[in-house]
């Protein structure tokens, strides 16, 4: 009984830091991911990073 507590207590730990990872990743890194992805978006559909095509575009890109 107590090697089946054991591994109970082993699989609760790794799901907690599974789970905790996961939060990290999503509060921290996949942010700045999306922003990233956006920009370019934005530099290929408008050609330069100057004026008010880029700028729309930032803004569009905003609202969803």
């Amino acid at each position: 009984m107590k090697e089946a507590t054991g591994e109970l207590n082993m699989t609760v730990v790794t799901v907690v830091a599974i789970a905790a990872v996961g939060a990290f990743f999503y509060a921290f890194v996949w942010p700045s991911i999306q922003a990233s992805i956006k920009k370019n978006t934005c530099e290929v559909q408008c050609a330069d990073t100057e004026g008010t095509c880029f700028d729309e575009c930032m803004a569009a890109e905003a609202e969803e």
